[in-house]
């Protein structure tokens, strides 16, 4: 059953790194040993093939995965299902996210798999977020047709059960001519999403848990997490390196 504690939670998305088993249990075992005392939800989401190695290093740490496939079987070369990675040790996965975006995953591809995980036990974390911000505030209607688009069809008693992440594109590290997002950003985004949620689903005392998830580091991961109230983070490139990722653990923790 799928159940999601009243807690931060801080997300490591690993994307294709370490590129070696060797690297990749000496930066989870560098995290894993410094943690006893969380209270605070920490998900690692490595690369696929890592898994099954990290179901057995930590009960501290919470196994994701980058991405599943929507169909649960078949002649799908190179997939993934949802039940495999719940198997096999997985209890979240990220869907949406802006780089696979970019390969040209759509809102209706995306749904079949929020739906699908969520029939096979994982809980989705479901990236949103927009290119550019301008004058207009057009992004307003690029998120909010994401949002509608994505959970299209999934049912009202769900909702709470999966995590959004707002990631601007904007404010990714990979992005050229990128900029720093600020507490303001995320906040107004998240009064947003929420008046969505709530105007379509109903949902307004079983909110999803709404996260930032754009460039997360030590120096900028309390002004998101404290100021502007948070119920989480995604960390990207930060989260490969075991002092950054621990920092922003221990930031967490101060809030929690």
């Amino acid at each position: 059953m799928i159940k999601l504690m009243n807690k931060k939670i801080i997300i490591a998305n690993w994307k294709m790194n370490p590129n070696s088993l060797k690297l990749a249990e000496k930066l989870f075992t560098d995290i894993a040993k410094n943690i006893s005392d969380a209270k605070s939800e920490i998900v690692i989401c490595p690369p696929f093939l890592y898994l099954s190695k990290f179901k057995k290093m930590s009960h501290k740490i919470k196994l994701g995965a980058q991405n599943c496939s929507y169909e649960e079987s078949g002649a799908f070369t190179g997939e993934i299902s949802a039940e495999m990675l719940y198997d096999i040790g997985a209890r979240y996965v990220i869907l949406g996210h802006s780089e696979r975006r970019s390969f040209g995953e759509t809102n209706e591809d995306i749904n079949k798999k929020i739906k699908t995980a969520l029939s096979s036990g994982l809980i989705p974390i479901l990236c949103i977020g927009e290119k550019e911000r301008n004058e207009n505030h057009e992004y307003f209607n690029i998120v909010k047709i994401q949002i509608l688009e994505c959970l299209n069809g999934v049912k009202k008693d769900f909702i709470s059960k999966i995590i959004i992440a707002y990631e601007p594109i904007w404010s990714i590290s990979t992005t050229p001519g990128r900029r720093d997002a600020n507490g303001d950003d995320f906040y107004e985004m998240n009064v947003f999403i929420r008046k969505i949620l709530s105007d379509k689903f109903g949902v307004k005392n079983k909110m999803p848990k709404i996260i930032y998830g754009g460039s997360v580091n030590p120096k900028n991961a309390d002004e998101f997490l404290k100021e502007k109230n948070s119920d989480g983070v995604l960390v990207g490139n930060a989260s490969l390196s075991s002092e950054k990722f621990l920092k922003i653990i221990n930031i967490t923790e101060g809030i929690s």
